[in-house]
């Protein structure tokens, strides 16, 4: 998989439905783009993941992990929402040094995200980028983790709309910026971006909002949800050649 170059192509050759796929997005000569994160560039849920890793190995206060446990749980069961959850889980860094998370957010990529990239999701950001498409990332995970994440994929930092919490003296606070999940995902594409977007890229119903605003959207390896409303409204459907799906689909479903 790639190293750390954001440079680095994708060393997983493409199956002929993959390819397929990656050519017939590139022949729309799409000039803006907007990509969801997880299960859409990579597999997995990584705001999850992150959390999860970040008790293991210590790098929240004992106090914190013993807290957010349970309340994950609860969010598990329904008792708490989405954006609230995503919220709480990027404003219980407060306190925690930027450089820092930025470190262990790169430890994370290369010992948890690395080895879930869909291959010819990196091949298509990077060949979109050498065309001099605009790319534009859009998550409800954690911003140092998307951040590091995409890279990879010739996205920039500045172009990260994820959750994220306002930083002071190099130090992470409580206070929100943005927690960007269903309909706050097409807002901060409109206050944001704030011009047409060709095309966007989503796996859930929380990408709904933001898919309807796209003048293509695409449905990447889609919760059930999703895929009954991607089929309801005709948009593209397709599954990543790593998940077992693939075998018996088209490369572009309708």
């Amino acid at each position: 998989m790639p190293d750390s170059n954001h440079n680095s192509r994708a060393t997983v050759p493409l199956t002929d439905n993959a390819r397929r796929f990656v050519d017939h997005v590139m022949a729309q000569n799409f000039r803006l783009v907007v990509f969801d994160c997880d299960d859409t560039l990579w597999a997995g849920d990584n705001g999850k993941a992150f959390l999860f890793w970040e008790i293991a190995n210590d790098v929240l206060p004992s106090d914190v992990a013993r807290w957010v446990i349970p309340r994950y749980a609860s969010y598990e069961r329904g008792e708490v929402g989405e954006e609230q959850m995503c919220g709480e889980m990027v404003s219980l860094h407060q306190g925690l040094s930027v450089t820092e998370l930025e470190k262990v957010a790169a430890r994370f990529y290369d010992e948890v995200i690395s080895k879930a990239i869909f291959p010819e999701m990196l091949e298509l950001t990077q060949r979109l980028g050498d065309a001099g498409c605009e790319l534009w990332a859009v998550s409800s995970t954690n911003e140092w983790v998307i951040r590091e994440g995409v890279r990879r994929f010739g996205i920039p930092p500045e172009k990260v709309l994820a959750a994220s919490v306002i930083c002071k003296s190099g130090l992470a606070t409580k206070e929100l910026r943005r927690v960007p999940t269903g309909a706050g995902k097409a807002a901060a594409i409109r206050e944001v971006i704030g011009r047409e977007v060709d095309a966007v890229f989503g796996n859930s119903m929380h990408d709904a909002a933001m898919l309807e605003l796209a003048r293509n959207p695409f449905v990447i390896n889609p919760n059930p949800d999703l895929e009954e409303l991607a089929r309801a409204r005709k948009w593209p459907i397709y599954w990543p050649q790593s998940l077992a799906r693939t075998a018996d689909k088209a490369s572009i479903a309708k």
